[in-house]
């Protein structure tokens, strides 16, 4: 998360977004570069509009409502229940997965 941190406060800065711009700021902070992780954050961000990207990410509705109360359904069998456990782990790990090639 540091790298991206860094990537943006280069950006608010006005400053190029370089693999040697990240790792002074990450630096300055006190931690220690993982070029690799910098190199794919600044490959990552080549031909991205950032203020575009942070427009909409600031602009998106966040509705705050009440869970809706628990029912009651019928208890699944055992079966049925390690199945849909197996199913969902795939996906977990997929997605996972995919935040760790981002942000290490």
């Amino acid at each position: 998360m540091e790298y991206v941190y860094a990537a943006l406060l280069l950006h608010r800065l006005g400053k190029e977004i370089t693999e040697q711009n990240i790792a002074s700021v990450v630096k300055a902070a006190g931690g220690e570069v993982d070029e690799v992780r910098v190199k794919a954050l600044v490959a990552a961000l080549q031909g991205v509009n950032i203020d575009e990207i942070l427009k909409t990410a600031t602009t998106a509705p966040v509705t705050v409502t009440a869970a809706p109360a628990p029912t009651q359904a019928p208890a699944a069998a055992p079966e049925q229940q390690a199945k849909e456990v197996k199913e969902e782990k795939p996906k977990e790990e997929e997605a996972l997965a995919g935040l760790s090639a981002l942000f290490g």
